[in-house]
């Protein structure tokens, strides 16, 4: 039997698993990612709890030959330079200097995103298919693209962030520094904000009193939780964020044509409040969706799994990138 050592590194927790030549994710820990601390304190601990689950199972480390990483951010790969980790204001950093300090192993890391979508694909609702648009829809827009059961990222590997293409036109202001980015408005923040723009001059709506009538204090479970509830007021933010999210859909749909779509992140936990209408509003603003159809809009099935059983998995199924830093 084989093992695969992945880790997955967001702004809130380290997440690190070991997983089986079958995709099973047989061991995890998770500690806090410490965001706001130096580089060396934050790689230091990424070692550190990728090396627990190995121990955790009684494995050497000779027995791990790979160590995968999904990282929110890219590595260039002519400078083997990590472009720009937002969450912990990194950009431009050489990562892997950091992290061979800690680990003699071959090091591939890539894109967090495009990780959860691999293992989705490997192991939860993409399980079977080949071709897979995978979207996360929580405190950014998180996108993967799976082709051919592979990652897909364009010519120079830093492509498929489908969550910074235009929506509209000098739209709303997004994270990115950019206007009208779909992260702006199909992100669970965008829905926050949408929902207090509306709360404006709206005291009566459920919202507010869920909110302590602080809008300050207003979460997306409290907008899906006012809308099942008939407030006008949060049955019309909600029905516009699905129309945003239809339309970005769309879109990816024309371009690459997925056999499915899985959505994961916060609000697709809502469940079918969200899938039922987002499906009648997909057939309605996709081309040709009368005469072709669309394809099938799954829910994610591994959770917070998904980014570990992808970046334990990229040495098989990752695109040809560095590793460690060198060709």
């Amino acid at each position: 039997m084989k093992y695969y050592l992945g880790l997955d590194v967001g702004g809130t927790n380290l997440a690190a698993g070991i997983v089986d030549e079958n995709c099973n994710l047989l061991h995890k820990e998770s500690i806090p990612a410490g965001a706001g601390r130096s580089v060396e304190e934050i790689t230091s601990d990424m070692a550190k709890v990728s090396k627990s689950v190995v121990k955790h199972l009684g494995l050497p480390m000779s027995k791990i030959s790979f160590w995968g990483i999904g990282m929110p951010s890219y590595v260039n790969p002519q400078t083997g330079l990590l472009v720009h980790a937002n969450c912990f204001g990194w950009k431009n950093l050489d990562i892997y200097s950091y992290l061979q300090k800690h680990s003699s192993l071959p090091i591939y890391i890539e894109n967090d995103a495009n990780c959860a979508a691999l293992g989705e694909v490997l192991a939860g609702a993409g399980k079977g298919y080949h071709d897979v648009l995978m979207l996360t829809l929580g405190t950014g827009l998180g996108g993967g693209i799976i082709l051919n059961k592979k990652i897909y990222a364009g010519a120079d590997m830093m492509g498929a962030e489908l969550g910074h293409t235009k929506l509209c036109y000098h739209g709303s202001s997004c994270t990115c520094g950019q206007l009208g980015c779909a992260e702006a408005y199909c992100s669970a923040t965008a829905l926050i904000r949408q929902a207090k723009e509306a709360l404006q001059g709206n005291e009566s709506s459920v919202m507010y009193e869920l909110c302590g009538k602080n809008p300050e204090q207003l979460n997306a479970k409290m907008v899906v939780d006012a809308y099942k509830m008939g407030d006008q007021v949060a049955q019309n933010v909600f029905l516009q964020y699905v129309d945003y999210l239809s339309c970005a859909m769309s879109s990816f749909i024309v371009i690459f044509r997925p056999e499915i779509i899985i959505l994961g992140g916060g609000v697709s936990n809502v469940g079918d409040t969200l899938l039922l209408p987002l499906k009648k509003k997909v057939m309605e603003n996709t081309y040709a969706a009368d005469v072709i159809g669309v394809p099938e809009i799954r829910l994610a099935e591994c959770g917070n799994d998904a980014g570990i059983i992808g970046a334990a998995m990229l040495e098989k199924y990752g695109m040809d990138r560095k590793k460690n830093g060198v060709s």
